[in-house]
C-alpha cells in the first residue's frame, strides 16, 4: 500500500510540474527511475519493493501486455508514402541479425558466459522503445518515411522478441530431465494456444464493438472501455490455458487494429493512459534495480556491451538491410542509430531478475540498466541534432518544415 502511495503521489506531483521539467529534458520515466532509485534502491528502502512475489511478476508482465497491444493496433497511417517503408527488412532481416550479432558481442566482452544466457541478454536489451525519442514522430523535420520505418518497428519488434525470450529463460531454468525438444515443444504449444486465443478475442471484440456502434447499441466514447479491457482480458484467457500472455495480447491488438479507426479518435485513449501509468511503474522498478545492480559502481565490461548493442549490433545490420531501397545512406544511418531501449527492456530484465537464478539474473540486470541509461543519454541528446541535419540536407524537391511549436 505505501508503494502505490508513493507511485500516486509522484504521479500526481509530475502532472503539476511536468511542463516546466520539459524545459530541462528531465521527462517522467527520468523522474520515477530517479524515484526509484533514491526510494526503494537502498539497502535500507523507504519503500521496500519485493520483486520476487508471484504478484509482482504479474503485474509486470501486464505492463508488457498491454504495450503490445497497443502496438499492434497504434501503427499510424503513412498514406502519403508510395510504398513499404522497409518494415519487411527491418523486422525479417535487421532484427535477427541485430540479436546474433549482439550475443556474439557478449561472447566477446563477457567470455565464459553460457550461450543462453548471453541469448537472454541479447534479447533483452535490443528491443527498441521509442518513447525517449518521442518528439522524432513528431518532427516533420525528419523525412516521412523515417519517422514510419522507426514507427511500425517500434511497434512489432518486442512481439516478435517476446515469445523467444520466454523460450531462452526456459533453457536457463530447466529442470532436469527437461529436453530441448521438451522445452521447444512447450513453447510452441504455448504460442499457438496464444494465437488462437488473441485471433478468437481479438475478432470477436472487432466485431462486437462494429455492431454495437453500427446498430446504436453503444457510442464511441463508451466502446473506448473495450479496448481498456481487451489486453487483460486476453492476457489472462492465454495464460489460463498455459499460453504465451505477450504473444495472445499481441494478436489480438492486429486483429482490433481496423476496429480503433472505424470507432474514431480516442478509442485507445484509455488502454493508452493505463499503459502509460504502467509503463512509469515499470521505470520505478528499474531505478530500485539499477541502485542494486551499480552498488559497487560500474564495469567496464558493461559500459562495452552497452556501447556495443546501442551502435554496432544495431547500426550495421538496419543500414544493410536497408541497401538498395529508396532510403539515402543518411537516412539509413539514422534509423540505425535511432533506436533507443526503454520500457520493454525493463520489463524483460524486471522478469529474468524474478525468474533465473542469482548470479545470472544480476548479469542480465547489470547490462540492462547500463544499456537504458546510456541510451537516454545517447539519443536524448542526439534527437535534436540529427533532426537539424535532416532540415539543412533535405532530398531533392522535398521540402522541410519547420519544428512545431514545443518541440
Amino acid at each position: 500500500m505505501i508503494a502505490l502511495l508513493v507511485l500516486m503521489s509522484l504521479l500526481l506531483l509530475w502532472t503539476v510540474v511536468s511542463d516546466r521539467l520539459a524545459r530541462w529534458s528531465i521527462t517522467a520515466p527520468i523522474t520515477f527511475a530517479a524515484a526509484g532509485i533514491l526510494l526503494s534502491g537502498q539497502d535500507r528502502p523507504v519503500v521496500p519493493l519485493d520483486m520476487d512475489t508471484h504478484t509482482f511478476q504479474r503485474a509486470i508482465e501486464l505492463v508488457l501486455a498491454v504495450m503490445l497491444f497497443t502496438d499492434a493496433t497504434e501503427a499510424r497511417d503513412y498514406a502519403r508514402l508510395k510504398g513499404p517503408v522497409g518494415e519487411g527488412r527491418l523486422l525479417g532481416i535487421a532484427l535477427p541479425a541485430s540479436l546474433v550479432l549482439a550475443t556474439l558481442a557478449g561472447a566477446l566482452v563477457f567470455p565464459g558466459r553460457s550461450w543462453w544466457l548471453l541469448a537472454v541478454a541479447a534479447l533483452v536489451v535490443m528491443p527498441m522503445d521509442l518513447a525517449p525519442v518521442l518528439t522524432i514522430l513528431r518532427d516533420e523535420r525528419v523525412p516521412l518515411r523515417v519517422r514510419a520505418a522507426l514507427n511500425v518497428e517500434g511497434g512489432f519488434n518486442d512481439g516478435l522478441i517476446s515469445p523467444l525470450f520466454v523460450f531462452c529463460v526456459a533453457n536457463l531454468v530447466s529442470a532436469e530431465g527437461d529436453t530441448f525438444g521438451d522445452l521447444l515443444l512447450n513453447a510452441l504449444k504455448g504460442a499457438v494456444y496464444a494465437v488462437i486465443v488473441g485471433s478468437v478475442f481479438g475478432s470477436l471484440a472487432s466485431q462486437a464493438v462494429r455492431r454495437a456502434l453500427g446498430s446504436g447499441w453503444a457510442g464511441a466514447t463508451s466502446l473506448r472501455m473495450a479496448g481498456l479491457a481487451l489486453p487483460f482480458l486476453t492476457y489472462a484467457a492465454s495464460v489460463l490455458v498455459e499460453g504465451n500472455g505477450f504473444v495472445a495480447a499481441f494478436v489480438a491488438g492486429l486483429w482490433y487494429a481496423k476496429t480503433v479507426s472505424v470507432i474514431g479518435g480516442g478509442a485507445l485513449d484509455l488502454v493508452q493512459d493505463a499503459g502509460h501509468l504502467l509503463a512509469l511503474a515499470a521505470w520505478y522498478a528499474f531505478g530500485a534495480l539499477a541502485a542494486e545492480a551499480f552498488a559497487d559502481g560500474i564495469a567496464l565490461q558493461v559500459l562495452a556491451y552497452a556501447f556495443l548493442v546501442l551502435t554496432v549490433a544495431r547500426l550495421v545490420p538496419v543500414a544493410a538491410s536497408l541497401a538498395g531501397t529508396d532510403f539515402t545512406l543518411s537516412e539509413r544511418v539514422a534509423i540505425g542509430w535511432l533506436g533507443p531501449r526503454g520500457v520493454t527492456s525493463i520489463v524483460f530484465a524486471v522478469l529474468a531478475h524474478i525468474q533465473l537464478p542469482r548470479g545470472e539474473a544480476d548479469f542480465v540486470v547489470n547490462v540492462t540498466a547500463a544499456t537504458v541509461l546510456l541510451s537516454v543519454v545517447l539519443h536524448g541528446v542526439s534527437a535534436e541534432p540529427v533532426a537539424r541535419w535532416f532540415a539543412r540536407h533535405p532530398r531533392p524537391g522535398e521540402r522541410v518544415r519547420p519544428p512545431r511549436s514545443g518541440q
